[in-house]
């Protein structure tokens, strides 16, 4: 179960992931080194699980941005499987979600849009 400071921690982070120690360990009220050693043990634990630039999906050429539906016919783990599988081999999808409802999944992709 996480305390009320590593929840703090992750938030900070969120915010803007290339804080310093130090100015975390002030924003969350903790000292340089207990805020370290919080982080560190955060990442061993795979609360988290890495760090990454967000990034502006227009000014990269990626002006599109789709949301999918996709029904399987079957229903099966080793079918769902498969069908997530192939998806993680589609650098346009940056998203699968499997949803209830009509449809199985909910894919989130970018592309160029065509000219």
């Amino acid at each position: 179960m996480l305390e009320p400071v590593d929840l703090r921690i992750l938030a900070a982070l969120q915010q803007d992931g290339r804080l310093t120690n130090q100015a975390l360990s002030a924003e969350v009220g903790l000292s340089t080194s207990p805020c370290w050693r919080r982080v560190r043990q955060l990442e061993e634990d795979g609360v988290i699980q890495g760090y990454a630039a967000l990034l502006d999906r227009r000014r990269i050429g990626l002006g599109v941005l789709a949301f999918i539906r996709v029904r399987i016919d079957s229903h099966s783990e080793a079918e769902a499987e498969e069908f997530s599988e192939s998806v993680r081999q589609l650098p346009e999808v940056v998203a699968c979600y499997s949803i209830a409802g009509d449809s199985d999944f909910l894919l989130q992709v970018v592309a160029c849009p065509l000219s």
